[in-house]
């Protein structure tokens, strides 16, 4: 089965329409599509080698299964008559259950994405055991019409763990092409990244924060499904290139993860509302606070202003690197 290709991807948010919107319900605003599509065509033209639709920034949970077909849907037809033939997309899954998520990787499939990215079950991670686990992705990936990868997040699976020989033992499995590591425990990257047990051309090892890249990199990573790439994409490229062509050296390679793990800071605290935050106010696209309930009214009066000189240097990385580009506006 396919490994999606490495670099850095984006986890990108949902986007619902305005307020001023016609159509604008404050229990479930309809989903922005034109904003959705254009955002992801932005990053594609900025480098970014994927994303991630419909992942926990993407608000998974409380998206329909008729507006995720949609969503996915429209961004691959965009993103197709905008020139990026078979633009990597990868669709989240967040249910519990194997029939529904089986469900929800068929309509991926059909609605146009290459890969399947899918959280564990966290609803009774107390009594969950690594066995547990194995069977679960293993009944999935029996069943599933699309290769899928591994999406550990502890933090919003109610702190369900996986050891990296589970991860390991799930990695033989023919449909079972990749993982997401949304943690800070470097160890488990390197003993998934690194392991002699798995082959790193059929199944690769991501991190799910920026802040760790060269980290990551260094032990065999694959890249990044990165947040803060889908604001500042340019740079946390850069990043990934300097280190990987070697066209940086090391004091620039460190000179530049510091800058990305200070703005990640933002994302560690508030998740997918200071990521619909910040690509409102640096990018443009989408309302500050538009998420969706229970999540309501974007970051709290005076936040934003705390992290102003983080994003200041980024927001100055990117313009040089657009410049450099011969690009202008966003």
């Amino acid at each position: 089965m396919a490994v999606p290709p490495p670099g850095i991807y984006v986890p990108v948010p949902t986007f619902f329409v305005p307020k001023a919107a016609s159509n604008y319900n404050a229990s479930a605003a309809p989903l922005d599509l034109p904003t959705q599509a254009a955002h992801a065509i932005h990053l594609a033209k900025c480098g970014i080698r994927g994303i991630v639709l419909l992942g926990s920034t993407g608000e998974a949970i409380m998206v329909s299964n008729d507006e995720r077909r949609s969503l996915i849907g429209h961004v691959r037809l965009e993103l197709e008559n905008a020139g990026f033939t078979n633009y990597p997309i990868i669709a989240g899954t967040a249910t519990q259950g194997i029939e529904d998520t089986v469900q929800q990787l068929k309509d991926a499939k059909d609605a146009g994405s290459q890969w399947g990215l899918v959280l564990a079950p966290g609803y009774f991670a107390p009594a969950v055991n690594q066995d547990g686990i194995i069977s679960w992705y293993t009944a999935i990936a029996d069943r599933t019409p699309i290769p899928i990868m591994i999406y550990h997040y502890p933090a919003v699976s109610n702190n369900l763990t996986f050891t990296p020989s589970t991860i390991t033992h799930l990695a033989a499995h023919p449909k079972i092409v990749g993982c997401k590591l949304s943690h800070g425990n470097l160890s488990h990257h390197a003993q998934v990244a690194s392991s002699p047990r798995i082959s790193l051309t059929r199944f690769a090892t991501f991190t799910g924060l920026g802040q760790q890249l060269l980290a990551v990199l260094a032990v065999g990573g694959a890249g990044a499904i990165d947040g803060i790439a889908g604001m500042f994409p340019r740079t946390v490229v850069a990043l990934y290139n300097g280190y990987s062509e070697e066209s940086m050296n090391r004091e620039e390679l460190r000179e530049l993860q510091y800058k990305i793990a200070r703005a990640e800071e933002l994302i560690v605290q508030w998740g997918t509302v200071g990521v619909k935050e910040g690509v409102s106010r640096v990018l443009g696209f989408g309302e500050r606070d538009g998420t969706r309930l229970p999540l309501k009214g974007g970051l709290p009066d005076g936040e934003w202003e705390r992290w102003k000189e983080a994003f200041a240097a980024l927001e100055k990385r990117e313009r040089e690197l657009a410049e450099e580009a011969g690009e202008h506006g966003r």
